[in-house]
């Protein structure tokens, strides 16, 4: 599991569990189409999987430092 991925919140937080909207402030996601970085951890998965259907999730590639 290791790697980073862009987590993007793609539907709005209204009408939500008092539970999802804290593990979305937790993400750091606040408004639709925001986006952020995450290193691939059980920790990350556990949030991503616990709000699947608000998120967009997208593995990136990485890059070659040479």
């Amino acid at each position: 599991m290791s790697g980073k991925l862009r987590v993007t919140l793609k539907r709005s937080r209204i009408g939500v569990k008092k539970s999802l909207k804290k593990t979305l402030d937790s993400m750091g996601l606040r408004r639709i189409n925001q986006s952020r970085i995450f290193n691939d951890t059980p920790s990350v998965q556990g949030m991503i999987f616990k709000v699947n259907y608000l998120i967009e999730v997208e593995k990136l590639e990485a890059k070659d430092e040479s």
